[in-house]
């Protein structure tokens, strides 16, 4: 019998949703118990939840097929003549938005996602709070399912068909936004702001309750990748502000360059973005 894993992505959906919602649910156990906040050797947050989570993702993945190697933001970054090697392999974020778990205002993220040849190709992106789930696979469109819920298709909505003087709705970072985004937004005709916190931003896109989503400050690929495959799928798009796709595992480092996430692909972005960096 074939491992899972090396079928279609859309056949691993139902397990790792399962995975990540049960991840989840280690972090709201921290999260409702009180925690103590650690930092790590670049600074930022560490707590309890990001490993309980780690582990839960870790173990649950490998048990998929243990032949997938797992890229985790609470692991080791192997070195890249390594990860060249790999063709496929799961990158998670046990903890997208540790800053809004420590805040406690609930926008903070459970992210995995299956990479094949520097591409997403399933990603789960679940909110424990919210009781929220994002999900896709290639060739099988982009979900939104609420906790007892049936899951509902998502899609980015147009720029087109709008009545005169409708506003561009761009969603920004809550604790990392830069003048450089502040910019942007005095480039655009007419447009309204929300800050956000976490990977909810790529899905706000997703499921077209935001037209844009522009990033340019520094973010890792665990933190893109599984909300990339969940907007790719709903019709939107993660590029680079050249207009380029978002790629993974294709350097030394994990950084990402500074990227754009546009709902209508067909809009012309460009004309905003050039001088953005």
């Amino acid at each position: 019998m074939a491992h899972p894993a090396a079928s279609d992505p859309g056949d691993l959906v139902a397990a790792v949703l399962a995975i990540a919602r049960e991840a989840g649910d280690s972090i709201l156990d921290v999260y409702r118990a009180g925690f103590d906040v650690d930092l790590k050797a670049d600074g930022s947050p560490l707590t309890a939840a990001d490993l309980a989570s780690h582990h839960c993702l870790s173990g649950g993945l490998r048990g998929l097929d243990a032949r997938v190697p797992v890229l985790s933001e609470e692991d080791g970054l192997p070195a890249f003549a390594v990860r060249q090697q790999w063709s496929r392999y799961w990158l998670i974020d046990p903890l997208d938005g540790t800053k809004e778990f420590v805040q406690r205002n609930g926008d903070f993220t459970v992210n995995v996602a299956l990479i094949e040849m520097g591409a997403p190709v399933l990603g789960v992106v679940h909110a424990p709070v919210r009781g929220t789930s994002w999900f896709a696979a290639a060739g099988a469109g982009a979900w939104k399912q609420q906790v007892h819920e049936d899951p509902v298709p998502i899609a980015t909505a147009p720029m087109s068909g709008r009545p005169a003087g409708a506003a561009m709705r761009i969603v920004a970072s809550r604790n990392h936004r830069g003048a450089a985004v502040d910019a942007l937004l005095e480039r655009l005709p007419h447009a309204t702001s929300l800050s956000v916190g976490s990977s909810l931003k790529l899905c706000m896109v997703a499921e077209g309750a935001a037209d844009l989503y522009p990033r340019l400050g520094p973010t890792s690929e665990w933190d893109t990748a599984a909300g990339q495959c969940v907007v790719e799928q709903a019709g939107g798009a993660v590029t680079t502000v050249d207009l380029e796709p978002l790629r993974y595992n294709t350097k030394d480092g994990i950084l990402n360059p500074h990227f754009v996430v546009v709902g209508d692909m067909s809009f012309d972005w460009g004309q905003y973005l050039p001088g953005a960096e």
